[in-house]
C-alpha cells in the first residue's frame, strides 16, 4: 500500500467554494496524456470546500468523492464535471473498511445517461452498522437503501453495483445488486473484490488462504473461468501485502505484492503477470518483481524493480504489459548512494532519482542512458511522511497521495506546474479528476479519451 497524506481543510472556506466552471483556458498544448488525444480546448474547476481524501470516481457527467469535514465526519460530495457545480452532498460513514485499503469511495453506476452514486450512510433506523444509500447522481434523491453489517464499500461492476456484505463475520458473501432497484442478482460466498467489468462480465479477485481469480457472468453470476493466482507467482501469497490488477484490452495485468511477517523471515510470492481476459488462461508471468510508486498504472506503462532470491534490490525494469518482455532497465549500481524518491515526467521516457533540495539524477528509458537532471520537470510524492486522517471513529487511514513537481537538478518543487500528469490521474470520457496535497479537488479536461490513471 501506498503512503498517503493530509492536509487540514481551512473552516473559513467551508462555504466558498472556488468553481472555475467550463473555463476556457485557450487551445491545448501537449500534456503528456500517456494514451489520449489532446483536446481543441480545456475546461477546468476547482473545489476548496472538500477536503477530498478519496478517489475521485466519474462516469455519466458526474464526479463522486468522499471527503473529511472539520468535525471528523465523512462526506459523499458529487459534482457536475462540466461546471464544477456541487451537486449535492450526504454524510458518509464506514464499516468494516481495512486500513490499508485507504478510504473508500463512492460508487457511481448505473446507465450512463441516468447515472446512480452509491454509498455508505451513518446508520439511521432498522438493522446494520451502516446503511447502503443509492441516490439519483444528478439530484441526490434515494431510490433505494440496504442495511449493512460490515463492507469494503459498494463499487461499479458493469450496468450493476457489487459489493461484499458481513466482511468481518463467517458469513461473508459478494453480492451483485440491481443498480435501479436494489435487487441482489446473484451471491457468492466469501470476500472479493471486482477488479475489471464490462456490460456483460466481471472479474472478481476472491480474497482466500488461496487466492482466486474469476469472470463472472454478470447476469447469472456463473462461473465463466478461474485462475488460482499461486500458479502465477508461486505459494504463499499474503493478502496482507496488497495487489492489483489492470485491464489492457484483452490482456489482465496481475500483481501481488509481498509480505514479511517478521524479520528475518522470508517474503510471501509475490510478481506479476498476464491473463488472457477471455478465458483466463496466462499469458506470461514475472516472479520477484516489485511494483513501483509513484508510476501509471500497469496498462499504461508497466514500472518495476527487480528483488533476488535473498531480498535485496536489484535494478529497474520497465515491461511490456501485453508480453512481459523487459523493454528497458536501469541496474541498480545507477541509483545514487543518498536517499531518494524516485520520479517521472509527464510522458513517463525517463526514470528520475529525487533528492530533496539537492541534484538527483534521470535515465533515458529508450537508451538507457544518463540524461541532464538540471531543469528536467518531474512528478514524485508531495511527502513520504503523512499525517494520519483524523476520522470519528477510525484510525489508521490516509487520504489519496497527491503528486508534486520537482526540477530534478535542485530536488526542488516547480513553482505553478499546472495540473499533474494523466498517467497519475486517469481520465474519464476526457475529464481528469484530482485531489492536491491540500485535498482541493481539481478536475480539467484536456484530452478526449478514457484511461486508467496509478490508482486505477
Amino acid at each position: 500500500m501506498v503512503p498517503h497524506a493530509i492536509f487540514r481543510l481551512p473552516s473559513a472556506v467551508s462555504s466558498a467554494r472556488l468553481a472555475i466552471g467550463a473555463v476556457l483556458l485557450g487551445t491545448a498544448g501537449c500534456t503528456g496524456s500517456a494514451g489520449g488525444h489532446v483536446a481543441e480546448t480545456v475546461a477546468a474547476w476547482s473545489d476548496t470546500s472538500v477536503n477530498a481524501v478519496s478517489r475521485p470516481m466519474s462516469r455519466g457527467g458526474v464526479t463522486a468523492v468522499t471527503g473529511l469535514r472539520p468535525d471528523g465526519r465523512l462526506e459523499t460530495a458529487v459534482y457536475d464535471l462540466a461546471t464544477g457545480r456541487r451537486r449535492w452532498s450526504q454524510p458518509a460513514a464506514m464499516a468494516g473498511r481495512l486500513p490499508g485499503m485507504g478510504v473508500q469511495p463512492p460508487a457511481v453506476a448505473g446507465p450512463a445517461r441516468a447515472p446512480v452514486v452509491a454509498a455508505l450512510e451513518p446508520r439511521g433506523s432498522g438493522r446494520g452498522r451502516a446503511t447502503l444509500v443509492v441516490r439519483d447522481a444528478r439530484t441526490g434523491a434515494q431510490r433505494w437503501t440496504r442495511p449493512v453489517d460490515s463492507t469494503f464499500g459498494p463499487v461499479r461492476c458493469g450496468p450493476q453495483l457489487c459489493m461484499s456484505e458481513f466482511t468481518t463475520a463467517r458469513n461473508a458473501r459478494f453480492v451483485a445488486l440491481d443498480s435501479a432497484t436494489g435487487r441482489t442478482l446473484w451471491s457468492m460466498p466469501g470476500v472479493a473484490e471486482v477488479e475489471a467489468s464490462d456490460e456483460r462480465r466481471a472479474v472478481v479477485y476472491r480474497m482466500a488462504r488461496h487466492p482466486v481469480l474469476e469472470s463472472r457472468d454478470l447476469r447469472t453470476g456463473r462461473t465463466l473461468w478461474s485462475f488460482p493466482v499461486e500458479r502465477a507467482v508461486g505459494e504463499g501469497v499474503a493478502l496482507s501485502g496488497g495487489w492489483s490488477f489492470t485491464a489492457l484490452g484483452d490482456t489482465m495485468v496481475g500483481y501481488l505484492a509481498p509480505y514479511q511477517e517478521a524479520k528475518g523471515r522470508p517474503l510471501s510470492a509475490f510478481g506479476f503477470f498476464g491473463l488472457r481476459m477471455a478465458d483466463g488462461r496466462p499469458v506470461w508471468t514475472r516472479k520477484r518483481l516489485l511494483r513501483v510508486y509513484p508510476g501509471a498504472s500497469p496498462a499504461v506503462s508497466l514500472m518495476a524493480r527487480e528483488v533476488d532470491a535473498r531480498g535485496g534490490y536489484g535494478g529497474f525494469a520497465q515491461l511490456d504489459p501485453r508480453t512481459g518482455r523487459t523493454i528497458a532497465r536501469v541496474p541498480a549500481d545507477r541509483a545514487p548512494r543518498t536517499a531518494w524518491w524516485l520520479a517521472f515526467p509527464d510522458d513517463l521516457s525517463k526514470l528520475g532519482f529525487l533528492s530533496q533540495n539537492g541534484r538527483g539524477t534521470a535515465f533515458d528509458l529508450r537508451r538507457g542512458a544518463e540524461v541532464p537532471a538540471r531543469g528536467l520537470r518531474a512528478w514524485s510524492f508531495c511527502t513520504v511522511n503523512p499525517a494520519e486522517l483524523r476520522i470519528e471513529g477510525h484510525r489508521g487511514f490516509y487520504p489519496i497521495a497527491p503528486l508534486c513537481a520537482y526540477d530534478l537538478g535542485t530536488g526542488r518543487r516547480v513553482a505553478d506546474p499546472g495540473p499533474p500528469p494523466a498517467w497519475y490521474t486517469g481520465a474519464v470520457d476526457g475529464w481528469r479528476v484530482w485531489r492536491d496535497e491540500q485535498g482541493v479537488l481539481h478536475a480539467v479536461r484536456d484530452t478526449t479519451t478514457t484511461i486508467p490513471g496509478m490508482y486505477g
